[in-house]
């Protein structure tokens, strides 16, 4: 049961119950297109004619269009129903501490064209460049002017956000603090801007633009090793974000106190101890004895190193690079011991660069996960690497446009 909120609601009115059904009925089509309105109103336990007007006025808005008739072994064919993805672009940016991503993509997901910038020091000069990088993305497209084809755009940056007025509050890796970034990013471009932190931009990519994997449960935990380390956490369907929007930062728990020094000061926090910049410092300090890798290669130092390129000594078998990966695992399956016992979530994606080598991580995240767990059914909980970590960041800020037409219609 949810409490009514006093201090924040919308009344009903006498076109509530039509948006709300009209909501089902568009969500059943996204999980389950292309959807005849026969399937619809079994799936709703209603008559044909029920759902036939709600249907029109979807295909009347556009949201939903028809796909032909299915292929059938005798009778009549039923028209089939899809989500319309085509005909408008939405505009994704991920900005991280050394470069920021941009991306044109269609409302389901698929990106189809992008780069990247240099992400500034100062904050003020991200809406420039942004405007800057998104024209020229659209002359590659062969399109016209930002605001004419990107319907918004959906920003994500590695902090944390006050989604109602969309200030960033903080974000220790880009050292940005209290800064009014949806307003003036809108302003520059033109658009309408939905911004987020990146692992609830993660965790909405998968609520909303993978509902295959996620129709079988609602309440699941997305965890982003990168840069730094974040868990994006939905609960009955809705991103957890807390009283003042610091929700899922785990990634700021001490595990070791007398573990290095963390971006935000203190000492042994669990994205100290997992962050892609302390496995390329593992496993150099593991390669430097020799000073040459098991190929008879000359280690480089780690500023020429990346954790993709750790991930492939360690697939190719080098000792110290597979001992730095099996290091992280170690430390990846104790925060998530935290996440199991405070969220205790369905299941648990983790994302990011390093899930690469998942082969050589899995064993070590689930032996210290259950570990750190109580109970049996803690102990479990089913873990899964991201497909594709490199494109989640961008499919989140795309779901940040798309998600609030299949949301629930709030009352109350």
């Amino acid at each position: 049961m949810r409490k009514i909120n006093t201090r924040n609601f919308r009344l009903a009115t006498r076109q509530t119950q039509r948006e709300v059904n009209r909501r089902i009925v568009l969500n059943l089509i996204r999980e389950y297109q292309p959807i005849s309105r026969a399937e619809l109103a079994r799936r709703m336990s209603v008559r044909r004619g029920a759902v036939t007007l709600l249907v029109r006025e979807l295909l009347e808005s556009g949201v939903v269009h028809e796909t032909g008739p299915a292929a059938v072994v005798r009778g009549r064919r039923p028209t089939m129903l899809s989500v319309r993805t085509s005909g408008s672009l939405v505009a994704a940016a991920d900005v991280r501490p050394a470069k920021t991503y941009l991306a044109l993509a269609d409302v389901g997901g698929r990106i189809v064209a992008r780069q990247s910038i240099d992400t500034p020091e100062s904050p003020e000069r991200l809406p420039d460049l942004l405007a800057e990088g998104f024209q020229q993305l659209l002359v590659q497209h062969g399109s016209g002017d930002v605001v004419d084809q990107c319907v918004a755009l959906g920003l994500v940056v590695p902090g944390m956000i006050d989604r109602k007025t969309g200030r960033l509050i903080y974000a220790p890796r880009l050292g940005w603090r209290d800064v009014e970034l949806r307003r003036e990013v809108s302003e520059r471009l033109g658009l309408k801007v939905y911004i987020e932190s990146a692992p609830i931009a993660c965790a909405m990519a998968r609520l909303w633009l993978s509902p295959d994997e996620t129709r079988g449960v609602n309440s699941f935990a997305y965890v982003h090793i990168s840069d730094g380390v974040g868990v994006g956490m939905v609960l009955n369907g809705e991103a957890v974000r807390g009283e003042t929007h610091s929700a899922g930062e785990f990634g700021h728990v001490t595990l070791d106190w007398n573990g290095p020094e963390c971006v935000c000061g203190r000492r042994g926090c669990w994205e100290a101890l997992t962050c892609n910049s302390t496995t390329i410092a593992r496993y150099v300090a593991g390669a430097t004895g020799e000073r040459k890798s098991g190929n008879g290669k000359v280690t480089p130092s780690p500023a020429a190193l990346t954790i993709g390129e750790v991930v492939r000594r360690a697939k190719r078998g080098e000792r110290a690079a597979v001992d730095a990966i099996v290091e992280a695992g170690r430390d990846i399956g104790r925060g998530l011991s935290l996440v199991v016992g405070a969220f205790n979530p369905g299941r648990i994606y983790v994302g990011g660069e390093i899930t690469a080598a998942w082969e050589l991580l899995e064993e070590p995240v689930r032996l210290a996960l259950a570990d750190g767990a109580i109970t049996r059914e803690a102990r479990a909980t089913p873990v899964f690497p991201d497909g594709s970590p490199a494109e989640y960041r961008l499919q989140g800020a795309v779901a940040l446009v798309t998600a609030p037409t299949f949301a629930a219609h709030s009352v109350g």
